[in-house]
């Protein structure tokens, strides 16, 4: 859970700029006090290093646990449109039937875990290759699917059994399930990944690849039941 906390380990990514080093002017002398002073000032300042990430995302925390909350709304609503939209009472029963505890396990999933843990990775990749090349936006591609695609499927399998309480399950779930889910979503991930590291912008990629997800579930979900 370290990893969770404010200032945690996967933040804190070194910048590959050089620490600039003060060289005083003809105008600004150091024997002077202003001279000293501003000096001082302006090598703390610049010595600073924008590229050491050492906060909690709280901005990509908050966007997933949003869509994902609103993905799994419309999940929801779908399924009861799909089954009772028949009915009368099927506009009163939008709020009375929604199953909140699932829909607050969804928002904390990306709250905590996805929203974090995605940004993080994208931290990395963006600093391990830096350059906008064909061979680094593949390789970045070929790593999302290979080492990201797997630990998402291994969470979010983990996080919902803890939740219904069926932990002793899990193993069974991870070979009946894991690997089909992660073979049939190349389809859709390895592009929608290209679009991610070659147009997105470092701060919006938890954004682009949360509302993804959402059109994702929807497909799977009308595929699934016809």
């Amino acid at each position: 859970m370290d990893a969770l906390n404010p200032g945690g380990w996967w933040w804190r990514f070194p910048s590959r700029r050089r620490p600039h080093r003060f060289r005083p002017t003809r105008s600004g002398s150091q024997d002077s006090p202003g001279g000293g002073g501003g000096g001082d000032s302006r090598s703390a300042v610049e010595g600073h290093q924008p590229g050491t990430f050492n906060s909690f995302p709280l901005k990509q925390a908050g966007t997933a646990a949003f869509l994902a909350l609103t993905g799994d709304t419309i999940a929801q609503v779908r399924h009861r449109w799909m089954s009772v939209h028949h009915h009368e009472g099927f506009v009163s029963s939008v709020l009375s039937d929604h199953d909140w505890v699932r829909a607050l396990r969804m928002a904390s999933y990306g709250f905590l875990l996805y929203g974090p843990g995605s940004h993080a990775w994208y931290q990395f990749l963006d600093h391990q290759l830096p350059a906008m090349t064909f061979q680094n936006i593949s390789l970045k591609v070929l790593l999302n699917q290979v080492v990201l695609g797997p630990c998402v499927v291994a969470i979010i399998f983990a996080w919902n059994n803890i939740w219904l309480r069926k932990l002793s399950q899990l193993l069974n779930k991870y070979q009946k399930d894991a690997l089909p889910t992660l073979l049939y979503g190349f389809r859709f991930w390895v592009p929608v990944s290209v679009l991610n590291f070659w147009v997105v912008p470092l701060q919006a990629r938890v954004a682009f690849m949360s509302t993804c997800s959402i059109f994702w579930n929807f497909y799977l979900s009308t595929t699934l039941s016809k």
